[in-house]
């Protein structure tokens, strides 16, 4: 049976080709208990795409009612919970605490003793695993000086029935999961629910991808998730909103929605995909970034809400919500930034009351704000003028003027970026990377750039600043070829 459609974005997960491993026995699924997908495989691989082959892994899962909680360390959420998006003010759902436990040198003896038994460490798995989140097999064996490795228990849901031990990625056999579990503090009887396990799976070099996740050589057909070779829920949910965004763009004939480096760790995460490609599963990290001052979660909306507004993703409601935000932090940094403290004895008792030097000259409340030993908050008793905002809203403008400096720098790094994205690299001019010459083939997972910022993007060593040093020679070039 066959199913048209304008527009197809494939998110297949580990499902595509997928191979289960635990011990020595393994087989085809897409995860524990699910068939893969062999024909969608077989499909990709017949239209010439660079593929390749990655591997991931995951902990047991634990039965709540076998762990003895008081012998573990309680590690209660943040309170109070602060909430994901800018829509809730509070969140009122029950919070569940995580606990901590650790391995031991039992444990490690007992994972010794059956590495001839681990698929990874019997030369049967293929695919690059994530050297970012390595199994506990690999742990043991890369940290021998290590006496522990630390353990979150997490429960999987609210009534807390299963638990996910995060750091105990794992495919040994099933009987030697259970033996190394119950060396550990707390878990000495625990019963496993299912077991942990590797999976190895196809993905496609995202440098065969636009940035809008279309693939460069099938109109219409996008990718997103593990497919394109990342790693991790929120690097695959950031991934499945722009292809699916695009993909309704491109049915309505509108430009696709692009996301810039400077805006947002979505675009750090799609850039560093398609300009560099990937030779293990990659995971998104703040160091990642290079304008990470300007991403931060408090100021999300202010970044993102008008992209969604534009591509139609952003309804009244929530835009008036935005907009009342953004006005009130706005008029508040105008308003420290026009208040004016003369000198003088009244103003220097006023200082010295809450904790600061006098000042030698005048001073906007904003400069007294940025004192190290102040704040926002602080300076509330030397500032009647001040009403009363939410907690976000002083929060957001005490960052904006604390660290103006910085995000003014930042901001004008990143206007340099985007104008020197502009400039193209003519082709005549040999780009070479250490001793050798730049790839020019397609589907090398260091592609030959076309702009500058992208030549500083396409090795890992490569900082996406460099662009600076790449301008003057273009300029002779150009000069030279005029």
């Amino acid at each position: 049976m066959n199913y048209a459609a304008p527009v197809v974005v494939l998110t297949t997960g580990t499902f595509l080709a997928g191979k289960v491993f635990v011990g020595e026995e393994s087989y085809g699924a897409g995860r524990f208990g699910d068939p893969p997908s062999v024909g969608l495989a077989d499909m990709l691989r017949g239209l010439g795409l660079p593929m390749g082959r990655l591997k991931t892994g995951t902990p047991p899962r634990l039965a709540r009612k076998s762990i003895d909680f008081s012998r573990l360390e309680e590690q209660p959420g943040d309170d109070p919970p602060v909430p994901f998006s800018f829509m809730n003010d509070r969140i009122a759902t029950p919070q569940v605490s995580c606990h901590i436990t650790y391995t031991n040198p039992r444990t490690h003896d007992a994972i010794r003793e059956n590495l001839s038994r681990s698929p990874l460490y019997a030369g049967r798995i293929e695919g690059v695993g994530p050297r970012y989140c390595p199994s506990i097999e690999d742990k043991v064996v890369r940290f021998s000086e290590r006496e522990r490795h630390q353990i979150f228990l997490e429960p999987t849901t609210l009534s807390g029935e299963e638990y996910y031990p995060n750091g105990v990625s794992t495919s040994l056999p099933y009987d030697v999961q259970y033996k190394m579990l119950r060396t550990i503090n707390g878990l000495e009887n625990v019963s496993i629910s299912r077991p942990g396990y590797a999976i190895e799976y196809d993905f496609i070099n995202p440098c065969a991808l636009k940035y809008s996740l279309e693939l460069k050589d099938v109109a219409g057909l996008f990718f997103a998730g593990q497919i394109n070779g990342s790693s991790g829920y929120e690097e695959a949910a950031a991934q499945g909103l722009v292809a699916g965004v695009n993909a309704a763009l491109l049915v309505r004939g509108r430009e696709p929605f692009i996301i810039r480096r400077d805006q947002a760790y979505i675009g750090v995460l799609i850039d560093d995909l398609i300009s560099r490609g990937v030779t293990e599963p990659y995971r998104m990290f703040t160091s990642r970034a290079e304008y990470r001052l300007l991403l931060r979660e408090d100021n999300a909306d202010l970044r993102l809400t008008p992209l969604g507004r534009d591509i139609g993703l952003v309804g009244d409601a929530r835009f008036r919500r935005f907009e009342a935000r953004r006005e009130a932090i706005e008029a508040e940094v105008r308003r420290l930034d026009g208040t004016m403290l003369k000198t003088g004895p009244e103003t220097d008792e006023k200082l010295a009351a809450i904790g600061t030097a006098a000042l030698r000259k005048p001073a906007s409340l904003a400069v007294l704000v940025s004192r190290p030993e102040l704040g926002y908050d602080a300076t509330a008793s030397i500032d009647p003028e001040r009403g009363e905002l939410p907690d976000d809203v002083r929060s957001e403008v005490e960052t904006q003027i604390v660290y103006r400096g910085y995000l003014d720098r930042q901001e004008e790094e990143a206007r340099r970026l985007l104008a020197a994205d502009r400039v193209r690299i003519p082709g005549r001019i040999r780009l070479r990377r250490g001793a050798r010459p730049l790839p020019r083939d397609p589907r090398h997972p260091f592609p030959r750039p076309t702009r500058v910022p992208r030549s500083t993007r396409t090795h890992p060593r490569h900082h996406p600043r460099r662009h600076e040093q790449h301008l003057p020679v273009l300029e002779r070039a150009r000069r030279a070829g005029a």
